[in-house]
């Protein structure tokens, strides 16, 4: 196959058949047209003297009809969705909003959705359930216009990607088996980007090439992708809440004008060029965090989720507070921004009733017994227990005994004394934990609790996602150091017992992210001095947690400390 082609199947190859959605209104073609450097795929009017055209002559005679027949307005108006087309793709909604159609249309293996990605510019995710569990696998636009799951094969567009994957899981948790259509009266919801973009991409296209008319409209559909990457990094000055280059103070005295609800935001430029902070209002107080650029030109909060453009970074942080004290709510208005640019999507409606509609996409089924390599998940699903605002107000050292429920239950023992599981009690919601629990024997007490002391201390300090978090400690019965739950055990033992199943991508993933957390500790002044597969303990099989901090310490600024780790897989 030549570069830039694209095959389709028999189903999108069908004239009256949109992969999955027919055409009632009037008959449709797929033109998948080769562009440098992408490839563009979009529905185009089909019409009886383009049915009898030769294959010779027809892509000339598509491109005439093209400048010919359509007006130019109406292809600058509103650049098409490449997944648009799709009756299981949402648009812009949150992870959380995904699981909850899927809860609803049945949690069969397989069922799965296509969303759009709040991360990458152009992206997508696919949210697919196996064994009562969800599972989110971003979906990145290459550079070429093909579309990819980091680490597997690149597909002309979406439509495509979601075929393949429905004939062989190929690295996902399992095939995709059952679309989850959206329910009747549920429209595929815009991002906040998609109300700007448009306008934006014509206006740029004509200051810089200082076209008009056919030849406008051709060179935006040509080089869409690389125009919309270009207005998209800049697209946050079009945003209310982004009020240019004030002063920390300025911006403290925006954000007291009025009320003082909490998650009120803005966004400024800091003096550095290209750097930006975040102020936010909690509790009366405004706090302000950095937002770091990367070298790669990703956004994020420090140690934060990487983002390609600022207002991404925002919006995700309307969903959740990952690394501020608040999710971000009602934006401070800089007062310039022209009205309807920074329109919110409306929120989805609530539906009582489960309904789906599972007809015209039907996938091969399931092989049982295949191995597949695995891909990359969208992880960043364990938030630490103490993610919300109020839990984290009350966060303390030492807890309180009638807050901490034990289980007989066992989980391993040692010179120390023994780990058993238990229930914690928060503000908000109980959560699992893991009990470590000082066995006292022949006067070693003080040295064993001064060790778990040093332990919890280092330990109640860390806060990220591949760390084991220190809930806090707890006297009482005995000393007891209360731990973030990771129910997959050590894994040395997942690794000797898998050792003829598990695929070399899955042990890749479970090092990088040990490597991550080792990442953390290194920024944080901390070295661990005990890292070893025994130490590492799993949350499941593609999620791990640095544990076991007794012989940890924390290094001065002054300080340094060199250690080389050669590790051998056999």
């Amino acid at each position: 196959m030549g570069h830039g082609t694209c095959v389709l199947s028999p189903e999108l190859q069908r004239p009256h058949q949109v992969y999955g959605r027919s055409v009632t209104h009037n008959h449709a073609w797929l033109q998948v047209q080769r562009c440098q450097p992408q490839i563009s795929l979009r529905v185009m009017p089909w019409r009886r003297d383009t049915q009898r055209s030769s294959s010779s002559n027809r892509k000339h005679h598509t491109q005439r009809s093209l400048t010919a027949r359509t007006p130019a307005k109406s292809l600058l108006l509103k650049m098409p969705d490449a997944a648009g087309h799709l009756p299981f793709y949402y648009g812009s909604i949150s992870r959380a909003e995904a699981e909850e159609f899927l809860k609803l249309a049945g949690m069969m293996d397989g069922l799965f959705l296509l969303r759009q990605c709040l991360r990458t510019l152009g992206g997508y995710v696919i949210s697919v359930v196996f064994n009562l569990q969800f599972y989110h696998y971003p979906v990145e636009r290459q550079l070429n216009g093909t579309y990819a799951i980091f680490g597997g094969k690149s597909h002309c567009g979406p439509a495509e990607l979601c075929e393949y994957y429905s004939k062989d899981a190929d690295g996902l948790c399992c095939v995709l088996r059952r679309p989850c259509n959206r329910p009747s009266g549920v429209e595929c919801q815009p991002g906040v980007f998609d109300h700007t973009r448009d306008n934006m991409m014509k206006e740029y296209v004509r200051q810089t090439w200082k076209l008009e008319g056919d030849a406008l409209e051709q060179a935006i559909i040509s080089q869409a992708p690389q125009v919309e990457k270009l207005i998209a990094t800049t697209a946050h000055e079009k945003m209310a809440w982004y009020h240019g280059n004030i002063s920390r103070d300025e911006a403290e005295r925006k954000l007291y004008i009025g009320a003082q609800p909490d998650g009120k935001f803005l966004v400024r430029e800091r003096k550095e060029p290209g750097t930006f902070a975040l102020s936010i209002v909690y509790g009366k107080t405004v706090y302000h965090y950095m937002i770091d650029l990367d070298k790669s030109g990703k956004y994020s909060i420090p140690k934060g989720t990487k983002f390609d453009t600022l207002w991404q970074l925002v919006e995700y942080l309307k969903l959740k507070s990952d690394g501020v004290i608040t999710v971000l709510k009602e934006s401070c208005p800089n007062g310039n921004t022209v009205a309807g640019l920074c329109a919110i999507p409306p929120a989805l409606p609530k539906y009582r009733q489960p309904s789906a509609n599972f007809d015209g996409y039907t996938p091969e089924p399931f092989v049982a017994g295949e191995k597949p390599r695995v891909l990359p998940m969208d992880t960043s699903v364990y938030d630490s227990p103490y993610s919300d605002p109020e839990e984290l107000r009350e966060r303390k050292l030492f807890l309180k005994r009638e807050l901490l429920l034990i289980d007989e239950v066992e989980l391993g023992s040692g010179n120390f004394g023994c780990v058993k599981k238990g229930v914690y009690k928060m503000k908000k919601r109980q959560i699992d934990v893991a009990i470590k629990i000082l066995k006292i024997q022949n006067g070693n007490e003080k040295s064993v609790k001064d060790e778990m002391m040093k332990e919890a201390e280092i330990m109640h300090q860390l806060d990220n996602p591949y760390i084991v978090r220190m809930i806090g400690v707890c006297q009482a019965e005995s000393l007891m150091l209360v731990m973030e739950m990771a129910s997959a055990g050590p894994l040395n033992k997942f690794l000797s017992a898998k050792k003829d199943e598990i695929p070399i991508n899955n042990v890749v993933e479970l090092m990088h992210q040990v490597s991550l957390g080792m990442k953390y500790l290194e920024e944080h002044n901390f070295v661990h001095r005990d890292l070893a597969a025994r130490n590492v303990l799993l949350v499941n099989q593609h999620y791990a947690k640095i544990s076991d901090f007794g012989l940890s310490k924390a290094l001065g600024a002054d300080n340094s400390y060199y250690t080389v780790i050669i590790l051998f897989i056999t």
